[in-house]
């Protein structure tokens, strides 16, 4: 595996540059990476947030990606490729995100109704100086009996 790193905007740049000479689809298990030769080097597209080899579990979704980008020429190696590894491959922890996800929006209409029938609620409101005359019947009351 190549040593020196692109990330997709880099990579995308260096196409637009025509500084890639030659680009190769390596089989991994758990999918495909991405190795391009420019200046004579070979680079390996990575993620950008993790910096790990980029993986592509799908031939179809990657082919699309290099078209997008401009790369419609490329040599496939096959021989290190693990199919079964690859149709084994989870992400529980998006499940779970998306699960939290849903749940706060659900949670966030719910909120969002509350204050709406509150708000149009026809009962008439008490001016404040009611409210704190009330309140100090009550406190006045419950001092009186913890004398």
């Amino acid at each position: 595996m190549p040593t020196h790193q692109l990330d997709h905007a880099n990579l995308s740049r260096m196409v637009e540059c025509g500084s890639v000479l030659a680009t190769h689809i390596v089989g991994q298990p758990g999918g495909w990476a991405i190795q391009v030769d420019v200046n004579h080097q070979e680079h390996v597209l990575v993620a950008q947030r993790s910096g790990n080899v980029r993986l592509f579990k799908k031939f179809e979704t990657l082919v699309a990606y290099l078209l997008d980008i401009g790369i419609d020429h490329f040599e496939v190696d096959t021989s290190a490729f693990d199919r079964d590894q690859t149709s084994t491959y989870q992400r529980p922890d998006r499940a779970q995100a998306l699960r939290r996800a849903h749940e706060a929006a659900a949670y966030d209409a719910w909120f969002a109704e509350q204050v709406d029938a509150s708000l149009q609620d026809p009962t008439p409101s008490l001016e404040d100086e009611e409210v704190q005359r009330l309140f100090a019947a009550r406190r006045a009351e419950l001092k009186a009996r913890i004398r």
